[in-house]
């Protein structure tokens, strides 16, 4: 029996694609920059809004990038839950798994101030028992520092735990932090990137990760 399952949170719990887009566009805009169809960011985004900036404007240097993140993060603040959803079946999922009294913690590559407002937003009934993401002083996914950093705060043995997300990064993530991966199809990346990338499983519907916490 899990005990704790810990989600990704673009892709995975949220589809955030067309506000992240939006912003980036915005930025991109504001700056001269030639935008992009939504449909693109689903390949930009993963690794943190400084390396979306990167890949949306790869000729930009670092002090464009730096303006560029400005300009990005101030419209994203006021429009990060303009066209986000949750996708179809989560709300019941974290719901279920609350009932059961397993634990459920999220961490991201986003800046973890928007995580903290988003998932306050859109799952304000929901005791999560940590919502992280990226900061200066911690390595982004796929480096393991932020699983560890929460299971600093809430200690579950890993044989206990399932992480889930919705690209290779994250399946790396968990790998790295030796905790059972999840990958879902219904995110920003294709299967065969999740199997390239070894997820422990491959789920199709969010109620087969409950089920999935009830396996030893």
């Amino acid at each position: 029996m899990k005990q704790l399952v810990i989600f990704d949170l673009d892709g995975t719990l949220l589809n955030t694609i067309a506000d992240l887009g939006n912003a980036c566009n915005y930025a991109l805009r504001m700056m001269g920059y030639s935008e992009h169809a939504l449909s693109t960011y689903n390949y930009m985004v993963g690794n943190g809004v400084r390396k979306l900036i990167q890949r949306a404007e790869p000729d930009a240097d670092e002090e464009t990038v730096d303006k560029l993140l400005s300009i990005f993060r101030e419209y994203y603040d006021q429009h990060c839950t303009d066209e986000t959803i949750p996708y179809p079946g989560i709300p019941e999922l974290l719901k279920d798994l609350t009932e059961r009294q397993i634990a459920i913690g999220v961490t991201s590559n986003k800046y973890e101030a928007a995580v903290e407002k988003i998932v306050k937003h859109y799952f304000p009934d929901i005791p999560f028992v940590a919502l992280l993401g990226q900061i200066e002083e911690r390595p982004a996914k796929p480096d393991p520092s932020i699983v560890f950093t929460l299971l600093n705060e809430f200690p579950t043995p890993k044989r206990e735990i399932l992480y889930v997300g919705d690209s290779a990064v994250d399946m790396e993530t968990a790998r790295r932090a030796c905790v059972e991966s999840v990958g879902v199809t219904w995110g920003f990346r294709p299967v065969s990137e999740l199997r390239k990338a070894y997820a422990d499983h491959i789920v199709n519907r969010p109620s087969e990760i409950l089920k999935l916490t009830e396996e030893r």
